[in-house]
């Protein structure tokens, strides 16, 4: 992409209302809109970002194998009221009717509209188990939302729920999750650590919150630092051996690590002193075993092996995939601006050019740019007529791990300027091999 032909609307100045280092920097970057309290439009770079999170999930999801569905954004207060939750999930809730006076709701989650698609269509433990999942807009009534996309009232979330015969079964289930959550977040270049949490609304005994440790971070948290060695890595995973998912469910939930709700203050204090640890911590996901709480109350049960009809146990499992990216930057940034992690950039390489008009340095920018193309990489090219540094200070914000400099001078010497974002190194490489270095980063090369 080249620049004077995308839409970037980058700002100079930080908006008042922004609080948090991502809220500025995605305001700031030109990644988001303010359409109302808690709402966003998502401009062009936002919204690739967000779809690369989205993506990621889905791929590990369907390694997992789990089964990706849509479920609409408006649901039948009817269903709700089956489970008992209509009244009891609160004011966050966005209640509404239709024009024949139905009331419906704009769903914050979705545990009675997959129980009530399961019991239309299941009806043998043979058809178990069963994980479906989607990735929807949600909406929760916050009563101040605020930090931008960390707690706004619209947001983007991957819900799944799976549909098990017995706990032995729904067990395993939960342990899947978290071995595909543990997976996900480092993709991302995020170490988000499983901590046991509150069911909160949602209901269940067993749940563990997905934080990444920030200073801006809501939830207060308590750890054993020993935690943050541990490292998923490429390892590969049998999701369908219940012994080597519990293995790695056990290898990363030793370790204490609790939210505040849930922190025990003796067990904590088991830990060596020079090993505890508190802080504060972002949540971008949870896992629920909830059992028959939903399944229960709107009669979704299954013929066991006996003859017999069952109430499947159920849990539900979700990813905050606009909070993702949020967090990430709080995580990944400092005072020039964004740092993105590879798996996450919303483009592989930034180019600038130094001397804009220049021949021999918009060839040079010409031919890099269709060099990584024709890897399967999409560059950013800056070809503005602006001043040098004002090209830096974009690039810088926006936060593309690696970036090309081409300039006159380096030309007459037969090289060109490769910057990692991270580190701020460069180094000097004839245009060819920086590109080639480029592509090796990204596991691409040239055939």
């Amino acid at each position: 992409m080249r620049l004077t032909r995308y839409f970037l609307p980058v700002l100079k100045e930080t908006p008042a209302e922004a609080q948090i280092v991502s809220h500025r920097y995605m305001l700031r970057a030109g990644m988001i809109k303010q359409a109302s309290a808690g709402i966003y439009s998502w401009l062009p770079m936002g919204f690739k970002v967000l779809k690369n999170i989205e993506n990621i999930v889905h791929e590990e999801q369907v390694r997992a194998g789990h089964i990706p569905m849509l479920m609409p954004t408006l649901q039948s207060a009817d269903l709700w009221r089956e489970s008992g939750r209509y009244d009891d999930y609160g004011e966050e809730m966005l209640r509404i009717s239709d024009r024949h006076g139905r009331d419906m709701l704009y769903g914050p989650t979705n545990e009675e509209l997959i129980t009530d698609i399961f019991r239309s269509h299941v009806g043998s433990y043979k058809d178990l188990p069963l994980t479906l999942y989607h990735v929807q807009w949600k909406f929760r009534d916050e009563i101040r939302p605020r930090f931008g996309v960390m707690r706004g009232r619209e947001f983007y979330m991957k819900d799944g729920y799976n549909f098990d015969v017995d706990r032995d079964a729904a067990i395993h289930a939960y342990n899947r999750h978290m071995v595909s959550y543990l997976r996900t977040y480092e993709r991302m270049g995020l170490q988000a650590i499983p901590m046991r949490a509150d069911s909160g609304p949602i209901g269940g005994d067993d749940t563990h919150e997905f934080l990444v440790l920030a200073d801006t971070g809501e939830s207060e948290v308590f750890y054993d630092d020993r935690i943050l060695d541990l490292n998923f890595g490429d390892r590969a995973v049998d999701y369908d051996n219940w012994d080597e998912c519990a293995s790695i469910v056990t290898e990363w939930t030793t370790p204490y690590a609790r939210t505040d709700e849930t922190h025990d203050e003796a067990l904590f204090n088991t830990v060596p002193e020079a090993h505890r640890k508190s802080s504060r911590g972002i949540e971008v996901g949870q896992i629920f075993y909830f059992g028959t709480k939903y399944s229960e109350a709107m009669g979704a049960t299954v013929q066991n092996d006996k003859g017999e009809n069952v109430p499947v146990h159920m849990g539900s499992h979700g990813i905050g995939v606009s909070r993702l990216l949020g967090a990430i930057i709080e995580a990944s940034h400092d005072d020039k601006g964004i740092i993105w992690p590879e798996g996450v950039t919303p483009f592989h390489c930034g180019i600038v050019n130094l001397r804009q008009g220049d021949e021999a340095a918009d060839g040079a920018c010409e031919a890099i740019y269709h060099s990584l193309v024709a890897l399967g990489l999409e560059p950013l090219y800056d070809d503005r007529d602006e001043r040098a540094g004002g090209k830096f200070a974009t690039m810088d914000l926006i936060g593309l791990p690696w970036r090309i400099t081409v300039g006159p001078r380096g030309l007459k010497n037969g090289v060109v300027e490769l910057t990692s974002r991270r580190t701020g190194e460069s180094e000097e490489l004839p245009p060819e091999l920086a590109v080639a270095r480029v592509g090796e980063i990204y596991g691409k090369s040239a055939v």
